[in-house]
């Protein structure tokens, strides 16, 4: 998969981060799944977290955006400490969640689905903005949600969190399952939001989706972040990420 031509980070001036995350820890009840996981994500910067499963990277957006109770640490957005706030008002800073299950609604209609949501955060895109940039989806307004193919369900949930308003874009494992041709699609995308201004953060496994994509990635293992760089160094890191990913 080509790398986009989206300039990367080592081109541009780096402007202040959109999330800063600190010493992060989290449970699920006595579990303690996250051991001081410290990350950053700058303004219009692509960011992916690699990892075997089980290695924490799910659990660490959901702590990130609230949805796991009990963390400590520091989360902030803008500037500002979410670390206490409830899930919800995480949300309306711009956040958006993307889960792997896509959480469409099966009985609705593709257009249903998108005017469903609440604004979250204002200047979400429009519906004719959302069509423009998702063709398919445009093609299959009136399609219910169980005749959507996965890639044009994963559409639909990327879609949705832009028309609530989310500028920073939580993508948990947006290619799973997907033929070879919609994974290049989604790359696309990606890229095409990231020239939007769009901050991203996505959790993968398909290495070559995430160094196509990401300006910077992160590996994970054992509810550590154990190593970061960017996509310019990313060949030097070819050797470590075969050993922590198994690939």
């Amino acid at each position: 998969m080509p790398k986009s031509a989206v300039p990367t980070w080592g081109e541009r001036p780096m402007p202040d981060p959109v999330l800063s995350v600190t010493d992060l820890h989290a449970w699920y009840g006595e579990s303690h799944v996250l051991h001081g996981v410290t990350l950053d994500l700058k303004e219009g910067e692509t960011l992916a977290i690699l990892g075997r499963n089980g290695a924490g990277k799910t659990s660490t957006l959901r702590a990130i955006m609230g949805v796991i109770p009990r963390r400590s640490g520091s989360v902030k957005i803008h500037g500002r400490e979410t670390i206490r706030q409830k899930s919800h008002a995480i949300a309306r800073l711009g956040l958006a969640y993307v889960p792997e299950e896509r959480g469409i609604f099966a009985s609705l209609t593709a257009q249903e689905n998108l005017l469903l949501p609440p604004v979250i955060s204002p200047g979400g895109l429009a519906i004719e903005e959302i069509y423009e940039l998702f063709p398919n989806l445009a093609e299959r307004r009136n399609s219910p949600g169980t005749r959507l193919s996965g890639g044009e369900q994963q559409m639909l949930a990327i879609a949705r969190v832009l028309r609530a308003g989310g500028r920073t874009i939580f993508l948990d494992e947006p290619t799973e399952g997907l033929a070879p041709v919609i994974v290049e699609r989604i790359a696309e995308v990606v890229a095409m939001l990231k020239t939007r201004g769009y901050s991203m953060l996505l959790v993968e496994q398909n290495l070559a989706f995430a160094q196509a994509v990401a300006d910077r990635t992160c590996v994970m293992e054992h509810g550590h972040i154990i190593e970061t760089f960017t996509a310019a160094d990313a060949d030097s890191h070819a050797a470590s990420l075969q050993n922590h990913l198994g690939v």
